[in-house]
Formats: C-alpha cells, structure tokens, sequence
C-alpha cells in the first residue's frame, strides 16, 4: 500500500507538471495570436513566477515539516483537520497546515512599535521578497516552440547581461534585512541586522567570483536564447552515433565547473540565511532582524526565505545541471515525429524535466538544512573569505589557463572537471582518520589532597 501511495504522488508531481507547462504554452500561444508579439511574455510572468514559483514555495512550507520528520524518524504534520464529514478522519499528506498557516498570518494583528519609522518598517519586508521573486524573471523554464503559428519562449525576459540582473537584484535583498532591523527602533533587531547584513555581503563576493569561470567557458552572460548559457550546455564534449542516435558527455556547467557548482551551492545556501547558517535569526538562542514583526509582515520574510529556496534551485539548474535538457539524446529527441507533429508536448516535456531537476535539488538543500548543526559566526565568516573567496579566484585562474591552452573546445576544461569531481567524491566517500573520531576519556577530577 505504501509503494502504491508513492507511486500514485510521483505520477500527480509528473503530471502536475507536465500539464502546468503544457497550460503555459498554450496560454502563451493564445496571446500571441490575440494580442500582440512578445504578449506571452505576460502569460510567463503568470504561470511561471505566480503560479509555480509561489506554488512551490507554498508547498515547501508543507514538505519541510514532512521531510524532516521522515529525516528524524517522527510523526510529521497530521492534526490539522478539516471539519467536513469525510475528511474529518484524515490528514490528507498534511495540506490542512496551509490553510491554517495562512488564517493564522492574515488574522493574527499586524503590530506596529510605537517608536518606529512606520515608512521603513512597512517597506522593509517588500525589499526582503520583491528583489529575490524578480530573479526568476531572467531563468529559462523550457524551449521556444511553436504555438498557434507563433514562436513562444518560456521565459520572461531575455536581456544579454542575464547574469548581471541576477547579481544587481540578489544584492539587493540586503536592504529588507537592514531596514527591518533599523526602523524597528530595536537594538536587538538592530545588532540582527548588523549580522545579516555581514553575512550576505560576505557571501554576494563569493557568490560572483564562483560564476566567473563559467562566464569564461560560455564567453556569454545571457542566459536564454542560442548563445546564452542555457543552450551552449545542450552540446557534447565527447559523443558518438549508436543505432542512429547520439550519446556522450554532455557540457553542463557541473562538468565544467565542478569547483564553481561548490562554491555557488555554498554562497547561495548562506545567502538564504536557512540552517546550518541561519545565525543571524534562530529564534530559540538569538533575536533576529524582524523579531517587531507579526502578521502578513512576518509572513512575507517566511515565504521569502522559501522562494529564494527555489529561485536559487532554478539558478543552479540553469547554469550547471542543463537546464531542460536531458543528459542524452541531444537534438535528435527534439526531431522525433511525434514531437514534431506536436511541438506543445516536446515544450511541455521538457519544461518538466526543468522542474523536475529543480525539486531535486530543493530537497538537497532540505537535506542539509536538517542534516547539519547550526555553525558559529566565526566560523560562517572564515568560511566566505577564508575559504571560498580564494577558492573562486583560484578556479578563475585555472578555468583561464585551461581555455588558453585548448582554444578551439571545452574537451580539456571537462576533462580537468571530470578529475576535479572525482577527487571531491573521494573526499566525500573515504574513510576519515579513526584517531580524529575517538571519543573523548573524561578526565578525573581533581585531588584535593
């Protein structure tokens, strides 16, 4: 029975997917018939940002709960109810919390300290969402196909300094952080702020040195389109035919750039302000830098945190795992007749397959958000500058000697990937020194005599 459960919400994930896409194409494509060229960046900017994303988002408050308890091998979110006959006996996968979450933010009163700056104060939470939701805007969810007789690209926006905008915009999610804790008139508010603040510009300088490398592999900052960084990976850095179709290696920024996947996961994580570098908000030993805020208010720096989880996921599946493209087959899945014949579901194939790859690694991130403890602020910052600042200045080095000595491809850039990830999985994979994970004696106390 239970094989069957999950096999019944694998096959509602795919489908819900699959259709959410197929829908998004297919509204894009009516508008462009109707409207006017470039209207489906309208329909974009509805179903990718305000539906999935939100979506998403929405759920994880949910899948959080679960997936920590089933991590922690305890009884996860089933005592909300709904009080309907039929339902009043089951949990239904914990959903009912939603509901309860929201009522409970809505209605609950939004508090305003006497001494704050009101204008400040209320600008601060739309700072610390608005910027992190707009980076979706740049991030290519699936292919531009023909819909209706027009061409309709799933993404929002396409400008040719693609990365720049996710830079410009990230960086400004600082200013929600610092606002909230100054015009709060709180200094323990303030003294969050000042840490947040620290921690997230430490972070933003490792964030753009790990991409650099990768702008150096693609020569391109955009992120869409034929010369943008998404379709560059659909190449192979080594292939062969067999049975009339191609396989090989494809050239996805992981491969290319396996130490600036590393740097970007762990600056991006930090930049999240989540477990294990959540110092600068644990409730249970610190105050943090929206401690005066209840209500929606609170609600928007909570729902914040989980879409920046799945802004930073889409990012990461772009720019290193291929974005909707599969790790083999190439373009000769996309010439299949059937496909051909209907190009909607080629899109809408594909768009999930990009979903797909971003809820995996949302579940990494939950993975270690409930897997490690929370670290120091000591150590938080030797972390950013001591360690990954001159790793990533490292990997430039390196990433630009590479493509000085082999000019004309990616085949020796790879190939250094290839070593790179597999001396860090045996890092990961051997066996520590036993003499560093002796327990400790307990020493006897001392004699008086």
């Amino acid at each position: 029975m239970r094989r069957l459960r999950i096999t019944v919400a694998f096959a509602t994930i795919f489908a819900s997917l699959f259709g959410g896409m197929a829908a998004a194409y297919a509204l894009g494509g009516w508008l462009e018939s109707t409207w006017f060229k470039g209207a489906s960046a309208l329909s974009n900017l509805l179903m990718l940002m305000l539906v999935f994303v939100m979506v998403f988002a929405t759920l994880l408050v949910m899948a959080e709960r679960k997936w920590s308890a089933l991590m922690q091998n305890r009884t996860g979110p089933n005592r909300a109810r709904i009080n309907l006959p039929g339902l009043r006996s089951r949990s239904l996968a914990g959903l009912p919390y939603l509901i309860a979450d929201t009522v409970k933010m809505l209605a609950k009163e939004s508090f305003t300290p006497k001494a704050a700056n009101r204008f400040f104060y209320a600008l601060a939470p739309i700072l610390a969402f608005g910027p992190v939701f707009t980076l979706f805007a740049v991030i290519p969810a699936g292919p531009t196909i023909p819909v209706l007789g027009h061409e309709v690209a799933m993404v929002v926006a396409n400008p040719n300094f693609g990365l720049l905008y996710i830079f410009a915009l990230a960086s400004l999610a600082v200013f929600g952080a610092a606002l909230a804790g100054w015009a709060s008139n709180n200094k323990f508010s303030l003294l969050g702020a000042i840490r947040a603040c620290a921690q997230m510009i430490s972070y933003e300088i490792a964030l753009g040195l790990s991409l650099v490398g990768l702008m150096m592999a693609f020569a391109s900052i955009q992120l869409a389109g034929p010369a943008g960084i998404m379709e560059q990976q659909s190449q192979y850095l080594w292939s062969a035919q067999l049975g009339g179709f191609d396989v090989g290696i494809p050239a996805w920024g992981i491969l290319l750039q396996p130490v600036g996947f590393l740097l970007f996961f762990a600056a991006a994580f930090a930049e999240t302000k989540r477990p294990p570098f959540d110092m600068t908000e644990c409730e249970s030993e610190i105050i943090g830098y929206f401690v005066e805020y209840s209500g929606m208010r609170f609600g928007m720096f909570m729902i914040a945190e989980f879409v920046e989880i799945i802004v930073f996921s889409g990012i990461i599946t772009t720019l290193f795992l291929g974005g909707y493209h599969l790790p083999f087959g190439g373009e000769w899945f996309a010439k299949l007749a059937f496909f051909k014949e209907h190009p909607w579901v080629y899109g809408a194939t594909m768009g999930m397959v990009f979903w797909l790859k971003v809820v995996v690694v949302t579940y990494i991130q939950m993975n270690i958000r409930w897997t490690f403890v929370r670290f120091r602020y000591d150590q938080i910052q030797k972390l950013g500058w001591k360690i990954l600042i001159p790793l990533g200045i490292v990997n430039i080095f390196v990433t630009g000697a590479l493509l000085l000595w082999d000019k004309n491809s990616l085949g020796l850039l790879g190939l250094i990937g290839l070593f790179e990830m597999a001396f860090i999985l045996i890092l990961m994979l051997s066996s520590p020194k036993s003499s560093l994970y002796k327990p400790l004696k307990a020493e006897p106390l001392p004699s008086h005599h």
